[in-house]
């Protein structure tokens, strides 16, 4: 099977509607949860393990729905959703590799926070680099992870885990 290593907001949009990994698999949520606008790179090498990573960018509007209600008069984007974008990626990841299943976050060890994303800021790109994927029954990928505003290194999570279920019922 041939992959793409790149893919625009279009393609992201249709992996949340279920045309890009197939009915049933992996998927990225739709806006407003939709923490990226382009995947740059995606690949089963690099990154800091040699075992794989992902690339991808968010361009920064002053009128991302998160700037309105996050904090009235101080607006900043919640961690947590930079956090959420990092999750999403690794799903993306088994995805992309043709694992089936529905994607959801398992957890994290440790994560910091070192800066902030404010209105004013241009793009966020986030680094994530695989460290162990695991393709048999339990399908999962565990990953380091960076994100960046502007060039400068804001939130870092060491092994973000995710899992490919066939089904979620007893989840």
């Amino acid at each position: 099977m041939t992959r793409q290593h790149s893919y625009d907001r279009e393609a992201l949009l249709s992996c949340g509607h279920g045309q890009l990994f197939g009915e049933g698999n992996a998927r990225l949520p739709l806006p407003n949860m939709l923490m990226m606008d382009r995947v740059t790179n995606i690949s089963n090498e690099g990154g800091n393990y040699g075992k794989g990573e992902i690339v991808a960018e968010l361009d920064i509007d002053p009128a991302l729905w998160f700037f309105d209600c996050h904090f009235e008069s101080d607006p900043v984007m919640p961690g947590c959703l930079g956090l959420d974008a990092m999750w999403q990626l690794v799903g993306f990841y088994l995805g992309w590799r043709g694992n089936p299943g529905r994607g959801r976050a398992l957890g994290s060890g440790e994560v910091k926070f070192r800066g902030q994303v404010l209105p004013t800021a241009k793009k966020v790109t986030y680094r994530i680099s695989i460290k162990r994927v695991m393709e048999q029954k339990l399908v999962m990928g565990i990953a380091d992870a960076s994100m960046e505003v502007d060039g400068r290194e804001i939130y870092t999570a060491k092994d973000l885990r995710v899992g490919l279920f066939t089904s979620t019922e007893n989840f």
